[in-house]
């Protein structure tokens, strides 16, 4: 099925975003980039609206859309909190999951490994983010899962950028490999660790990601 318009036109602002091709502080017309997209303002008002709700764009009462400022510091606190909750998800997941549900997580990895071999960011991480949602239903704890969503939606832009780093689909699908395996083994605090390790940016991958920020290319339309 051919991916909504409104999709498309939320992925290119959101790497135009996170790029800096829009920067922070910078007004969003919306007469201007329906016009840019060939649409009418509705579907680029329904985009800044999602924006918003993932912290990307700040809605200013009668001023209208504004890119908004999320420092390096902010963006690491907020993945250092869907770590801990992912990894909480991978534990309980790892008692918690039905036989069936352990079927289906295999099933998804395969095909997030189908997926890497193509080297496709966008096809991988449409993958990917199915391929967590199976983890998210199998620990059962719907408040837990409820936080998390929340959190992965602010966080959509820069994970989808980060798989744009030299060899981080691959290094992410190896990881997946990893969380299956404990999960499967019902093995909680291995699952644990391996979803916390996933998620983390540290290190090198912190320094990739800033890297990405500063010079990767926005996707074409």
């Amino acid at each position: 099925m051919a991916k909504r318009r409104t999709d498309e036109i939320r992925e290119i602002l959101e790497n135009q975003i996170v790029t800096g091709e829009f920067a922070p502080g910078a007004r969003l017309d919306e007469v201007k980039l329906a016009q840019q997209f060939g649409v009418s303002r509705t579907p680029v008002r329904e985009v800044l609206n999602q924006l918003s709700t993932a912290g990307l764009v700040e809605l200013r009462p009668k001023r209208g859309a504004f890119v908004a400022s999320v420092s390096l510091e902010t963006l690491v606190e907020m993945f250092e909190t869907m770590a801990e909750l992912e990894a909480v998800c991978g534990r309980l997941a790892a008692r918690r999951m039905t036989d069936q549900e352990c079927q289906r997580l295999e099933q998804v990895h395969e095909s997030c490994g189908r997926a890497a071999e193509t080297g496709d960011p966008d096809l991988y991480y449409a993958e990917n983010a199915l391929f967590h949602e199976v983890i998210y239903d199998g620990c059962h704890n719907r408040f837990l899962t409820d936080e998390v969503r929340r959190i992965r939606r602010r966080l959509q832009a820069y994970r989808r950028l980060q798989l744009r780093v030299r060899h981080r689909i691959r290094d992410s699908y190896a990881e997946h490999g990893e969380i299956v395996a404990s999960i499967l083994d019902g093995d909680g605090a291995r699952a644990e660790a391996a979803l916390r390790d996933h998620i983390m940016v540290q290190g090198e991958r912190f320094n990739q990601l800033v890297a990405g920020l500063q010079s990767l290319p926005t996707k074409a339309g």
